[in-house]
């Protein structure tokens, strides 16, 4: 439903969007991540018909968003990161100026209106202005007023920006239920809702896609060694965790009260049993044994962190170079 392939967006001075392909299929939530300043906006506008591209093409639901904008765009649900709704106008008011923005039949507004309002659980506050809503129930009727037309393809940019806990669960319910026949891009900077709700990730990294894969794919992929963490109250050997089979390596952090250690596994290797039983045998007080897993924003950082990197570099750039030794012209001969 989505399709972009070597796309390439740039501008006067820097080159935003660099040779990206990813696709989205109906029945997908896809994560699209990245830094600030990454490309992740700039390819949403071209998605959205905002900005042309430089090179390479974008088709929404089949339609080519240059050649057949008006078409691609119509068969498109965007909610942006500020959503824009109209405050003096009744929630009901503004979804039926919507669904006739988005050239739906007149005989078939009031009941995409009703469609919309049930969707996005807006039901109680249909008929109350805009302007006297929650954060919440804003941000849900600005996503109905992009689902009003039933468009086969969302992207959204950031929908629980500002929403309480209960708003945000509620918000995540809704783009699941939604997905069931739709392809959804979805953009946050709120990595556990990434793993709540999207099917895939891709992340983009100075203008290009630097992962993409499943969640749990990323990780196996950059976990590198797995870990153990373990706890012992006292004081334990490290020496002692080191024998036991399958262990590759041990940093311990020990104090008289507890000893907790970082335990290396050998590829393919999974000590836990080995250490218990070691545990049991030498009489250690065992208060933690498990198995360290890499989190998404552990994969997020490691992919996109350039900070220590591009600090030496500026350092070494801007260091002057070494004044030559001065040169003693020769005394002459006495």
């Amino acid at each position: 439903m989505i399709e972009v392939q070597s796309l390439t967006k740039k501008y006067p001075t820097r080159l935003a969007v660099d040779d990206v392909t990813f696709s989205v299929r109906q029945g997908e939530i896809v994560g699209f991540l990245g830094p600030n300043g990454a490309g992740k906006t700039t390819t949403m506008r071209v998605l959205t018909g905002f900005l042309p591209p430089t090179s390479g093409t974008a088709r929404v639901a089949g339609h080519d968003v240059v050649s057949e904008a008006v078409a691609a765009r119509s068969a498109l649900g965007y909610l942006p990161e500020s959503a824009a709704v109209y405050p003096e106008l009744r929630v009901r008011e503004y979804l039926t100026f919507r669904a006739r923005l988005e050239g739906v039949a007149g005989g078939d507004v009031k009941t995409r209106v009703a469609e919309a309002l049930e969707t996005c659980l807006l039901g109680e506050v249909a008929d109350r202005k805009i302007d006297n809503l929650s954060k919440g129930f804003r941000q849900r009727t600005a996503l109905a007023g992009a689902l009003v037309h039933r468009p086969p393809v969302l992207i959204l940019d950031e929908p629980t920006i500002g929403l309480d806990p209960v708003q945000i669960i509620k918000i995540r319910e809704t783009i699941r239920a939604l997905s069931r026949d739709r392809a959804v891009l979805l953009s946050t900077h709120i990595l556990p809702e990434v793993e709540a709700v999207c099917d895939r990730v891709l992340i983009i990294d100075k203008g290009r896609i630097v992962a993409e894969g499943t969640p749990s794919d990323l990780r196996a992929k950059l976990a590198g060694a797995p870990v153990v963490r373990v706890a012992f109250k006292g004081t334990v050997p490290a020496a002692e965790l080191a024998r036991v089979p399958g262990v590759a390596g041990v940093d311990v952090e020990g104090d008289p009260a507890e000893t907790r250690a970082r335990v290396t596994c050998a590829q393919g290797a999974d000590p836990r049993e080995e250490i218990f039983r070691m545990a049991v045998e030498k009489g250690w007080v065992l208060r933690e044994l498990s198995r360290a897993s890499m989190s998404l924003e552990d994969v997020f950082v490691r992919l996109t962190r350039h900070d220590e990197a591009d600090a030496a570099a500026r350092v070494a750039a801007e260091e002057p170079a070494a004044a030559p030794a001065p040169v003693r012209a020769e005394e002459p001969p006495q």
